[in-house]
């Protein structure tokens, strides 16, 4: 009995992921406001009633997805921005993750980017609520340093902020030059490097 529930639990964990992959490549032509749920059953191969076994709505659908694309960046985050080694190894450990992240992720990165500021506001407040996430991991991190030393909650949060935003900037960034050259990419590179060096340069002089 338990094999045969085991077997059953696989495979709808198997046709919630197929959903979800369907949707994401729906959603590299539209917006997922215009999704319809029949496009997604209809992409898998199952019957539109199958959805709801899975998905209250599209909306759901999105959240998840937004978990998906985001909620396992959590550790890289942490990694890219974490205390070990110098300010300038942790901008270039920063910039050449989130190259890395777009180069293998480009639709999940494409979902975010677009829907960050789109319709279906239990998606914005997903992925506001992990945006949020990543600052306090961020905020974290960065009142381990010495250099923290004297600075307010409120300050550190803002600058975790500040790096958040940036990482953020540069995904777009790479992200539109994925059908580039790679003197594009590295001329990306080169500006995310300086304008996270001048965030921490900003820093250093923050309390002084």
């Amino acid at each position: 009995m338990s094999h045969t529930l085991g077997i059953r639990q696989a495979q709808k964990q198997k046709t919630r992921q197929a959903l979800l992959d369907a949707a994401l490549g729906l959603l590299e032509e539209q917006s997922l406001s215009s999704l319809g749920l029949r496009e997604v059953t209809r992409a898998v191969g199952v019957a539109p009633t199958a959805f709801y076994r899975h998905f209250r709505s599209t909306a759901d659908l999105g959240v998840s997805l937004v978990e998906e694309a985001l909620g396992s960046l959590h550790p890289m985050i942490r990694t890219a921005v974490g205390t070990a080694g110098s300010a300038e190894e942790r901008i270039a450990r920063a910039v050449e993750l989130t190259a890395h992240h777009v180069a293998t992720h480009p639709a999940h990165v494409r979902f975010i980017a677009r829907e960050r500021h789109g319709g279906v506001q239990p998606v914005r407040e997903a992925i506001r609520g992990q945006l949020t996430r990543f600052a306090v991991e961020v905020k974290a991190e960065l009142a381990k340093d010495p250099e923290s030393e004297g600075w307010s909650e409120d300050d550190l949060l803002m600058l975790a902020n500040l790096y958040v935003d940036q990482m953020l900037i540069t995904a777009s960034l790479f992200l539109e030059a994925l059908e580039g050259s790679e003197e594009d990419r590295e001329r990306i590179r080169q500006v995310a490097t300086s304008q996270m060096r001048l965030i921490s340069i900003g820093r250093d002089h923050w309390l002084r």
